[in-house]
């Protein structure tokens, strides 16, 4: 299968593209908090991020979903910085930008490209949506330099229409997360009340863009949307809402994650109702909603 993004840079396509979007970092909108940052004049904005992209770590991973993995592992890229503000972000020390350091497009193009050689089966491109233009700076110069690995687009949910629209055919596969139903916790728990409607309306463009997820012969995924839904304490993230929302307006063949590794850590101490691990009974639960809303999903 010829990746997407490979045809737009052979037209032409994906260099108009980039320079588009370039034009959406100062002032900053890529997300849908549109600060307004002057990033490229050397503001930071609300996320964090500036006007290079900065990363903390990058390798083979072997611990995303199976269809992400194979034998050679997923091309993770840690992306520094995030546009929500979760409580209890079990990755914080990158969300927060306290690890960090900065690549220019040669060296993003260049990690790209080292991934694939030594064997990972995609780009995963996680929590990038502040960096796309470096982003696809870096993938101009890697196509070139022969990248024919699927690109996955792995981020919070909270992505704007329209930025998500202009990456058409550039991305393969959508990874993203559907973390609560109602407003109210979302401002509580990510400081962002918007989150529901927004992560909704996302889900519902990226399947639009890729469809169900599509494996070769070894299960290995090469295009379509995983979501990714953690399992919260108490019930707060109103697994079973989503469940039928995903049912209802996005698929009842979608591929779900249905997370269980929620743990208390970073800020969560503050909030004693999500100061715990999740029941095996509340992990039940959440499976049982899942099935309950279509029996045709697929539950990883």
């Amino acid at each position: 299968m010829n990746m997407g993004y490979l045809e737009l840079y052979q037209t032409g396509e994906l260099a108009r593209r980039t320079a588009d979007f370039k034009k959406l970092l100062e002032p900053c909108r890529l997300c849908p908090r549109k600060c307004g940052a002057s990033r490229i004049s050397g503001e930071r904005g609300e996320c964090g991020a500036g006007r290079n992209a900065e990363i903390s770590d990058y390798g083979p991973h072997f611990g995303e979903e199976p269809p992400l993995v194979g034998k050679g592992g997923s091309g993770t890229i840690f992306f520094a910085f995030c546009s929500l503000r979760c409580v209890f972000c079990q990755n914080f020390e990158t969300s927060r930008g306290k690890y960090k350091y900065t690549v220019n497009t040669g060296k993003l193009a260049e990690i790209m490209l080292e991934l694939q050689r030594i064997g990972c089966v995609n780009i995963n491109l996680v929590t990038p949506t502040h960096y796309i233009p470096q982003i696809l700076d870096a993938l101009l110069v890697a196509c070139e330099r022969g990248l024919n690995l699927p690109l996955v687009y792995n981020c919070s949910g909270y992505e704007r229409l329209e930025v998500l629209r202009k990456l058409d055919q550039i991305v393969d596969i959508y990874l993203p997360d559907i973390k609560y139903a109602d407003e109210k916790i979302a401002l509580k728990y990510s400081r962002i009340s918007d989150y529901p409607q927004v992560a909704k309306d996302a889900l519902k463009e990226m399947h639009r863009q890729v469809g169900e997820l599509v494996l070769d012969e070894k299960g290995v995924a090469l295009k379509g949307l995983l979501i990714r839904h953690l399992v919260m304490p108490g019930g707060v993230a109103g697994t079973a809402d989503l469940m039928k929302f995903i049912a209802q307006e996005v698929s009842p063949n979608s591929w779900i994650n249905i997370m269980k590794q929620y743990y208390p850590t970073y800020l969560a101490h503050r909030y004693p109702e999500i100061d715990r691990r999740i029941t095996r009974k509340e992990f039940l639960e959440a499976l049982e909603a899942a099935r309950k809303a279509s029996s045709d999903f697929h539950l990883l």
